[in-house]
């Protein structure tokens, strides 16, 4: 990708600093991001190089420039958001580089706890970190829906890079806790996975498309809270004595939900 500056019509203006133009790799980047933002907003039908462009600042040759079609900007985006992490979106971990993955950050939170088969705070980590993820990056569960909805690429793209591998991922992890006696083995490992990722992606979905209006609100909860309560269900559901007995935490109550008011 070429490091020259941009000269053609729309292209940054100097910058303060050192009187440059932006670097050709600094207008892909910046163009991903305006792709993604209008994408999210509209749907990848809704949205045309055109409008990218007008975002962007450029024209539509410089769009073109740096992606040849649209399904190369598609495949940007991608790259981008695929060490995001799990179908729900765990980010990069911290102190890394682009190229983690999201079974790398999963790893790099919660590797040891898994070691010691400290479950409580296996599951607690990593809904933690999704929802985390998903209220700084609200644009990301948007994606993915309209990937989902239009029948793009993009979601097929995302689901064999991120998606599978978490599942196959988290699924080994179980089916190691189920051998050790320590996980009931009466249940398939990839279901226990669907129930758990499936109640933090609902529960930022709620957060991301409804509770921003407090009249239409029904939970009122922290991240913290809401990671706790999920691995508490989770795991009284899959072990044969309660969630207490994985990782040595006393049970704590749920939060309420709420109704007029915050219980």
């Amino acid at each position: 990708m070429s490091r020259q500056a941009e000269t053609g019509r729309g292209a940054a203006p100097p910058n303060a600093a050192g009187g440059a133009r932006m670097t050709g790799d600094d207008r892909r980047r910046q163009i991903v991001r305006v792709a993604m933002q209008l994408f999210a907003e509209r749907g990848f039908r809704g949205a045309t190089t055109k409008e990218i462009a007008q975002a962007a600042g450029v024209s539509e040759a410089i769009i073109f420039r740096h992606f040849a079609t649209k399904d190369d900007l598609y495949t940007a985006i991608i790259d981008d958001k695929s060490c995001e992490g799990l179908g729900g979106g765990l980010g990069r971990a911290e102190g890394g580089h682009e190229g983690h993955t999201a079974v790398d950050a999963v790893r790099h939170w919660v590797g040891e706890a898994m070691e010691r088969g400290e479950d409580a705070a296996v599951f607690e980590g990593i809904a933690l970190k999704m929802m985390e993820h998903h209220q700084r990056d609200p644009q990301f569960l948007r994606l993915l829906l309209y990937s989902a909805l239009e029948g793009h690429q993009l979601a097929q793209i995302f689901w064999d890079r991120n998606v599978r591998v978490m599942y196959e991922f988290l699924g080994s992890y179980i089916r190691r806790r189920q051998r050790e006696g320590a996980l009931r083995g009466d249940f398939d490992p990839l279901v226990a996975v669907r129930a758990f990722t499936g109640a933090v992606i609902h529960h930022s979905l709620n957060n991301t498309l409804w509770d921003k209006d407090p009249a239409r609100r029904i939970l009122n909860v922290s991240n913290e809270e809401a990671a706790r309560a999920f691995t508490e269900i989770l795991l009284r559901g899959i072990t044969d004595g309660p969630a207490a007995a994985q990782g040595g935490a006393k049970p704590r109550p749920a939060p309420g939900v709420q109704r007029g008011k915050k219980k």
